[in-house]
């Protein structure tokens, strides 16, 4: 019975309490703790038995003991509030305001855990997102309502890159602009800071709701930072029809989190300590994404996960490919050599790319200019491993035109500034001046006549850019 409240616990372990089990209680449900003080701790029922059920507690659980604590459960789920004053906003992990400002003034309250997305009700993303990165925009293009993870390592610039999409991002085909819910996990204090400062500085902080979990703060949060972050973004694009730009980061401290819970509760574990149902787990934030029958609005999603050790058969990136709509994935070695952003050329892909562009939504000419610099790339490889072994003079004279090929398009099409907003014109230009350094008939991915339509203006319009901006390759 709501309001009732019951005295004792089974056992306390971390952040996990066990009670004895009473009527009506419900997976999911939101439960007051209470200490010998009367200080106030807020919990969520994780798991229920015959006999007893678990209680998760967002916080520290010092201080309690097994007869002195009472427990009252609120027969309700989690909830935030929900309004058009979430943008511009500042919360922590939990949604509770943390910029110093008052709650907002709402009387919706929404379940955190959401509802998945009816397939039928969905509309497939079709729509180009122009985020002015090359390595996105032409090779591995971003549709609305998308989700499109970035496999990162320790140390790599996906936070920069991360900052510069949400800068730059916009719809070619609509004159509305997007509206961004960052949800950070596990992140530390100089990094929320850097997207703070980068959000002000470029004025979008008034078109963005923050959901802060600090590194600091008890790791249990974690699990509910991207539900609560989802949820506002739900909202936003479903209630008020806006196009949503949702970036979860590190999906790896919100995955570690989880494992931490699993272990506490004496679960069977799967792959390197983590819950079997991992796959589920993320498939539920991951599926919050999309276009749905009724609304104009839609949620993009960018989950960010740092691959422990590099590794893109770790469980996480794994299973996070299997769901996910593509990859980006940035490369050590390209960082190594100054290039940002160090997207990798061919591990990265996006299975919607086909979906969004070519004529009346990028260029005609996008699909086969994309298809040739994969090959193109992919041949350079090869060489380069070739070289490696029996030198660079003893290679043909073909090969050494794809080696000048590959250090051009890594120095001019993959290079880019991180405040510099490229057109996809812009960037299919950089594809055609990089592709000249190769005979026309080893371009056997693109049309006869796009070639003669488009590479001489191409490379005439980008060797007068070249003129007036010095280049560290071809000019």
């Amino acid at each position: 019975m709501k309001g009732v409240e019951y005295r004792g616990v089974e056992s306390v372990d971390g952040p996990i309490i066990i009670v004895k089990r009473r009527e009506n209680i419900s997976f999911g449900e939101i439960v007051s703790v209470r200490d010998h003080r009367g200080a106030t701790r807020t919990g969520r029922v994780i798991d229920v038995s015959e006999e007893v059920c678990v209680v998760q507690i967002f916080g520290s659980t010092s201080g309690l003991s097994l007869d002195e604590t009472t427990v009252e459960f609120l027969e309700t789920p989690m909830e935030m509030r929900v309004s058009d004053g979430l943008l511009g906003r500042v919360f922590n992990g939990l949604g509770k305001p943390t910029d110093g400002f008052p709650e907002m003034y709402s009387s919706k309250m929404v379940n955190v855990n959401g509802f998945p997305i009816n397939p039928f009700a969905r509309i497939y993303p079709q729509d180009f997102i122009q985020t002015g990165i090359s390595a996105i925009d032409g090779m591995n293009t971003l549709i609305r309502g998308q989700k499109l993870p970035v496999f990162s390592g320790n140390g790599l610039s996906h936070n920069r890159l991360t900052a510069q999409i949400i800068r730059q991002a916009k719809i070619l085909s609509s004159d509305e602009s997007f509206v961004m819910v960052f949800a950070g996990m596990g992140i530390k204090y100089d990094v929320a800071r850097f997207f703070i400062d980068t959000f002000e500085k470029s004025g979008v902080l008034s078109r963005v709701a923050m959901f802060l979990s600090l590194a600091d703060a008890p790791s249990i949060e974690r699990i509910i930072t991207p539900r609560c972050a989802l949820t506002a973004a739900e909202y936003l694009a479903y209630e008020k029809n806006m196009h949503v730009l949702v970036v979860l980061t590190d999906m790896t401290n919100y995955c570690e989190a989880l494992r931490e819970i699993s272990t506490t509760r004496g679960e069977v574990p799967g792959r390197k300590g983590y819950p079997g149902y991992l796959y589920s787990d993320l498939a539920e934030l991951y599926e919050r994404a999309g276009r749905i029958k009724g609304s104009t609005g839609s949620i993009t999603q960018i989950p960010i996960l740092s691959m422990p050790n590099d590794d893109i058969s770790h469980p996480i990136p794994d299973l996070t490919g299997y769901i996910t709509e593509g990859q980006i994935v940035l490369d050590r070695e390209l960082s190594q050599k100054g290039i940002y952003p160090p997207v990798a050329g061919l591990p990265s892909l996006s299975r919607l790319m086909k979906d969004g562009i070519g004529k009346g939504m990028t260029r005609e000419d996008h699909k086969d200019v994309s298809s040739q610099l994969f090959a193109g790339y992919s041949r350079v490889k090869n060489i380069r491993n070739l070289a490696s072994i029996i030198g660079e003079e003893e290679l043909s004279d073909i090969d050494k035109k794809y080696l000048k090929f590959g250090e051009v398009f890594e120095q001019n099409f993959l290079t880019q500034g991180e405040f510099e907003n490229r057109t996809i014109e812009e960037t299919l230009d950089i594809g055609w001046w990089a592709l000249s350094y190769l005979p026309k008939n080893e371009l056997y991915r693109i049309k006869p006549e796009y070639i003669e339509k488009y590479m001489q203006a191409a490379v005439e319009a980008y060797e007068k850019k070249l003129s007036d901006v010095p280049q560290k390759v071809g000019s």
